[in-house]
Order: structure tokens, then sequence, then C-alpha cells
């Protein structure tokens, strides 16, 4: 978890992985509307895979691209799990602000 989230630390790699998202795409895609060289993003794609929230595989000539739909569950699951953490401590900060409100009438 911790690779995936400091994977993600970086736009340019959330980029990419938004642009995954909707599908495979091969190297050369995910290259063309990032300002950089090849080397650079194919570095991104390094710590992506390393942090196994992608795949790539070589086919003939051409490296492509897939989010690993199982490590993304887990990061979104985890972020779920501190969200509904947080509201319910805001729940239950509006209800005690609520019945202080209406104790004061």
């Amino acid at each position: 978890m911790d690779a995936a989230f400091a994977a993600l630390a970086d736009p340019t790699r959330r980029e990419v992985v938004a642009r995954l998202c909707d599908g495979e795409l091969s190297v050369g895609k995910l290259a063309e509307p990032l300002d950089m060289s090849l080397s650079a993003v194919g570095q991104h794609l390094r710590i992506l895979e390393q942090s196994g929230l992608i795949v790539s595989e070589k086919r003939g000539r051409t490296r492509f691209c897939r989010v690993d739909h199982q490590a993304l569950s887990a990061v979104e699951s985890w972020l779920g799990e501190r969200r509904r953490h947080a509201e319910q401590r805001l729940d239950r900060l509006q209800s005690f602000v609520e019945r202080r409100g209406n104790s004061d009438d």
C-alpha cells in the first residue's frame, strides 16, 4: 500500500493511471500528451509497475500497459474506510452541536 501511495503522489503518474483506467495503451500513446522524454515516461511506468498499480507486457516491438484493478481497488478500499471514519466523526460533531444549540433555548 505504501508503494502505491508513493507512486500516486506524483501528478504525472496519477494522470497515467487515470488514462489507463479507460483501457490498455501502448507506452507511445501514454507518452504522447506528456511533456517529457520517452525515457522519463518509462521511469514513471517502472515506478507504477513496481507499486503494483499497473502491469505491462511486450507484444512484438510494442509495450502495452494496463491498470491492475485489484491493486487499485485495495487503495480505493483503504481510502473509503478513512472517508467513512471521517464522516462518522463529523456526524457525531454535528449531533453534538445541534444538541448544544437546542439546550440553550
